[in-house]
């Protein structure tokens, strides 16, 4: 089990607490420090059932500097993604099979 992890944000530091108390061995993956490739993007959509668009922050600066919108075509938005990790929604929770995006944290504990 894997946890996309990012130590300043909250939702995730609130996710990983959940999962220790559980008593869950999970690998901490620090996304931003390396950023994952297509196919590791591809696969966590794939568990996640979602579109580009739906895990993207559209909050965050080199969003709107983009120049992209919700509709912007998938491949674009996964080439953001790529480029600019940061856009990665967080915290994710993932198993072999399955992912969930911890908003709220809680989230997480529907894989277990």
């Amino acid at each position: 089990m894997r946890l996309w992890h990012n130590p300043k944000c909250s939702k995730s530091r609130a996710a990983l607490a959940l999962l220790e108390e559980a008593g869950v061995s999970v690998e901490v993956y620090h996304y931003l420090e390396a950023p994952p490739d297509a196919g590791a993007l591809d696969t966590v959509l794939d568990k996640l059932g979602i579109a580009a668009a739906e895990l993207a922050r559209t909050c965050e600066p080199v969003w709107r500097e983009s120049a992209l919108v919700k509709d912007s075509p998938d491949v674009d938005i996964r080439s953001a993604i790529l480029a600019h990790p940061i856009l990665v929604e967080r915290p994710i929770f993932e198993t072999d099979s399955r992912a969930v995006i911890g908003r709220p944290p809680e989230r997480v504990l529907e894989l277990l």
